[in-house]
């Protein structure tokens, strides 16, 4: 054998190495569900790319919050999400009374928000031994009274340049993607290039091996589920701000959403393998889909059996392509 087949043999084929990848099928099924789209609707691409855009932010930042739970292992998984990001809008915005000046002041607050949820929930979780399930559950009754105690009924309104902020974009990229590509980034370095990244795949791999080999396992579950909830008060207040102000039911549908764009994105349900690429291709699949289906006219039930039907079909056949590889 000559050292030009030793080198052809061991060099890498890129093309393999993109097709082995588990995002990759969430980024195909979005971009079918995108021609089919614009097909069915006939509406204009460019419109419809930065409506998917935009709409997949508030999905993709939950995700990446819930991703890093979910990479802790079996077990861990954060359903306090949709009543941290109601809590921390009613707060942040009736704190801001829609007054520009307070607008820092009142991200300050939705981010104390939700360190304060997420340190709540992992006391539950250590120290009173609860699983994360119920725990982040049981929680999220709390916050949602907090919620609905301290909205009274009210829709309350962001400040107008904080609703301009949010609506608006710059060179063709909504503000609110542009918030979410940042978050993504930082998570991708987190993991990729970091040792605690490394830390949070060892947990997830074995808890024990990394408990015995000096991780401090706690010190790395009380950052995780407390930055879950900053990214679920930060969703919170991005999609007031964007949707016109803060209501009781504004988080409820990322509850499932929030887990779906992670096992869509290729990270493994079992814990121990995150990715981060994965969830804005999931992100964006999921908003593609519902309006796809919206563009037949379909009934709300009829939607909602559709949906979870193709996201079975496509988890099975990211399965089949080595998903947890």
């Amino acid at each position: 054998m000559t050292d030009k087949t030793v080198l052809t043999q061991a060099r890498p084929n890129p093309a393999r190495t993109v097709l082995q990848k588990p995002w990759l099928w969430a980024y195909l099924a979005a971009t079918l569900t995108f021609a089919a789209t614009s097909m069915i609707a006939g509406s204009d691409a460019g419109s419809l790319f930065y409506a998917a855009l935009t709409f997949a932010s508030f999905s993709a930042i939950v995700g990446i919050g819930q991703m890093l739970v979910i990479t802790l292992g079996p077990g861990n998984i954060d359903l306090s999400i949709p009543a941290t990001m109601t809590l921390a809008a009613t707060l942040a915005l009736k704190f801001m009374d829609t007054q520009t000046a307070l607008i820092l002041p009142g991200l300050l607050v939705a981010i104390g928000v939700g360190i304060g949820c997420g340190l709540v929930n992992f006391i539950l979780i250590l120290l009173l031994r609860i699983p994360p399930i119920i725990a982040t559950l049981s929680a999220s009754f709390l916050y949602q009274s907090l919620a609905i105690w301290s909205n009274r009924g009210l829709r309350i309104k962001p400040p107008e340049s904080l609703a301009e902020f949010a609506t608006g974009g710059a060179l063709g990229i909504p503000n609110v993607a542009l918030a979410g590509i940042i978050l993504a980034t930082g998570a991708w370095v987190l993991l990729e290039r970091s040792i605690a990244g490394r830390w949070i795949s060892a947990i997830g791999q074995n808890l024990r091996a990394a408990r015995l080999s000096g991780v401090p396992v706690n010190a790395v579950r009380f950052g995780i589920y407390v930055n879950s909830a900053v990214c679920a008060a930060l969703t919170g207040f991005l999609l007031a701000s964007f949707s016109g102000g803060a209501n009781l039911n504004m988080g409820t549908e990322y509850m499932l959403m929030s887990i779906a764009v992670v096992v869509i994105g290729g990270s493994s349900i079992g814990g121990g393998n995150s990715n981060v690429p994965g969830i804005w291709g999931a992100a964006l699949f999921m908003f593609l889909i519902v309006s796809m289906l919206n563009s037949y006219g379909l009934g709300a039930g009829i939607r909602l059996i559709l949906t979870g039907l193709v996201i079975v079909g496509v988890v099975t056949l990211a399965s089949r392509k080595g998903y947890d590889a």
